[in-house]
């Protein structure tokens, strides 16, 4: 299964398409319905930034999902957002979408909006490992063994 292509902007204004412009070989998303999906996606936040820190390949982002709207109002929420967020980094890596909400659900076979998913993408947007939920030393596990797998792969590849 591959990420559809979208369109959104980070909080740093800058427009972005997914998956095309996601620059590691393994893009971590979590992707939100709701604003109290927030502390869901922070459970996993630690776990995310350790990833990063260790293997050079990985990059992970937040994904707030929300439907379509007029500019006004995407700009009011993305404005509230930014007031919200003073840290640049996580400015960059939180991209909004701004879509047909039942679309992406239906092309990422996600069946409500219940919790948020966390899904690891290859460069060419190929989904190769997700889960929902908050963060757990199982889900945890399984995400790093789907990152080592990945970069040993890498590493095969490139020798």
């Amino acid at each position: 299964m591959k990420f559809p292509k979208v369109a959104g902007s980070n909080l740093l204004r800058h427009k972005v398409t997914l998956p095309d412009d996601l620059p590691g070989e393994l893009n971590i998303l979590f992707i939100a319905f709701y604003q109290w999906h927030q502390a869901l996606v922070d459970s996993w936040m630690p776990r995310a930034r350790q990833l990063e820190q260790s293997h050079p390949d990985v990059r992970f982002y937040e994904i707030p999902v929300i439907h379509k709207m007029n500019f006004l109002s995407q700009t009011f929420i993305n404005e509230g957002m930014r007031a919200g967020i003073p840290n640049q980094t996580t400015r960059e890596k939180t991209i909004t979408l701004y879509i047909d909400k039942k679309a992406l659900r239906r092309a990422l076979e996600i069946p409500n909006e219940e919790t948020i998913w966390v899904l690891v993408l290859d460069r060419q947007g190929k989904i190769l490992w997700r889960t929902d939920g908050a963060y757990s030393q199982e889900k945890s596990d399984s995400l790093f063994n789907a990152v080592q797998e990945h970069s040993n792969m890498n590493k095969t590849v490139s020798s």
